[in-house]
Parts: structure tokens; sequence; C-alpha cells
């Protein structure tokens, strides 16, 4: 009788402690300057990203907390744990994998010019030499831009600060990626979008290296490619 109340009494700790876990809180970090992906909507944090990752949640069945911090503070506050994860946009890239595991990517993109209306259309990034190029401070942009010498960079915390720039004449143009750029371009008729040569971009969740949390949200987003729950998300953001 001891016996089966001592078996009982395990398995009842450890359903609870499954469930404590299943309940816990995931804090996310993001960076709500990015448009469509995360951005602010009456003081409150929206986008496809947010939206996804809100989808895990649930599938998780454990809430999320979304973090606004700055783009380039992300990795930083997850490797001290205040934030269990990441979704901004993130391109996986492996200086980043250094010091942090990735999901599966679930977005790809590539990056683009953003220049005033009147202005020359570049078609390679060699070609920005001798021009001042604003980039956002950590982002693939502010990477590509910093390894060429003859390009001067302009870095900027935000977006918003970035097309400030352009629009006044600090900067020649800004490199910045597709999707964002044609959300503020649209809210900017004096400036348009130039393709350029770049390679495609996957962005991924980030999380601390080997966390069996990652494999769980790979799962899921497997799921919502797979019922269409997916396909729903980006039709609501990229129309």
């Amino acid at each position: 009788m001891k016996k089966i109340f001592k078996i009982t009494k395990i398995l009842v700790m450890i359903f609870l402690l499954n469930t404590i876990t299943q309940s816990k809180t995931i804090i996310v970090g993001t960076n709500a300057e990015f448009a469509p992906f995360e951005y602010l909507d009456e003081n409150k944090i929206v986008g496809f990203d947010i939206e996804l990752v809100q989808e895990i949640g649930k599938r998780l069945n454990r809430p999320i907390k979304i973090k606004n911090l700055s783009f380039d503070g992300l990795i930083p506050a997850l490797q001290v744990g205040k934030v269990d994860l990441l979704i901004a946009g993130m391109t996986k890239t492996p200086e980043r994998a250094k010091f942090v595991g990735f999901t599966n990517d679930y977005f790809v993109a590539k990056q683009v010019l953003i220049v005033r209306k009147d202005a020359v259309e570049p078609k390679k990034v060699e070609e920005l030499k001798g021009q001042k190029v604003g980039v956002i401070l950590g982002f693939t942009g502010d990477l590509i831009i910093t390894k060429i010498p003859e390009i001067k960079s302009e870095k900027y915390n935000t977006i918003f600060s970035a097309i400030m720039a352009l629009n006044t004449g600090k900067v020649d143009s800004i490199i910045v990626d597709s999707a964002p750029a044609k959300s503020y371009v649209a809210e900017n008729k004096k400036l348009k979008i130039v393709e350029i040569e770049s390679a495609e971009e996957k962005y991924a969740i980030a999380g601390k290296k080997n966390s069996p949390l990652l494999e769980e949200i790979n799962v899921i987003l497997a799921e919502m490619l797979k019922d269409g729950t997916y396909d729903k998300i980006v039709k609501k953001y990229f129309k």
C-alpha cells in the first residue's frame, strides 16, 4: 500500500511539474521598428512576427509576453536570461549562430535600397562607393556596408530615424530588408525602392543554444505550414 502511495505521489508530482512548465510564460524579445513584422499600433506591439509567435505560444499552451528592445540589445538580453526567445525579422547568420540557437527559417527576404525618387538607381552595393549609406544598427545591411571601407555608413537605431535622414539629405540611401522597405516607402511618396544584387536571407526565431524549446517550435512551424495557419498570417500582412 505504501509503495502504491509513493508511486501515485511521484506521478502527481510529474503531472504538476509538466503543468507548471507548460503554463510558464515565454518572454519574447523583439524590436518594434520593423513593419510589417513588428511595429507599434496605438502603443501595442503587433505584426506578422508577433501573431506568429502568439500562435506558437497557444499551441505550446504557454502564455507569451513581448518585450520591446533595441535590435542590437536583443542577443545580449537572451544571453543573460532577460528573454527566452527572439523574433524580430532576424536573419540566421553564422556569426549570430555562435551566440544563439535558431529554429528552422520561417521567412525569406533580401536587401534593397531606399533612395529619393530623383536619385540614380545603383544595381550593386559596390556602386555605393563614395556615398553615405544609412544603416540600422545590428541589421544585415549594417553588416554588409561596414565591410566595405569605401562606403561611409551612417548608423541609426531605427528605420524611422534613417528615413528622416534620407528625406533631409543627410544620407544618399538606406539599405534595409525588402518587406519593411515596402511598408515605409508606401508612406513616403518622395522615396522609392531600388532592387540590388543581394543574397536571400532566412529569418528564424532565436533561443539559447541547444534549447529544447527550439525543437518544439520547429514541430509547430511545420504543423502551421501544413494546416494553412502560416499562409493565413502571411496573407494578412503581405497583400
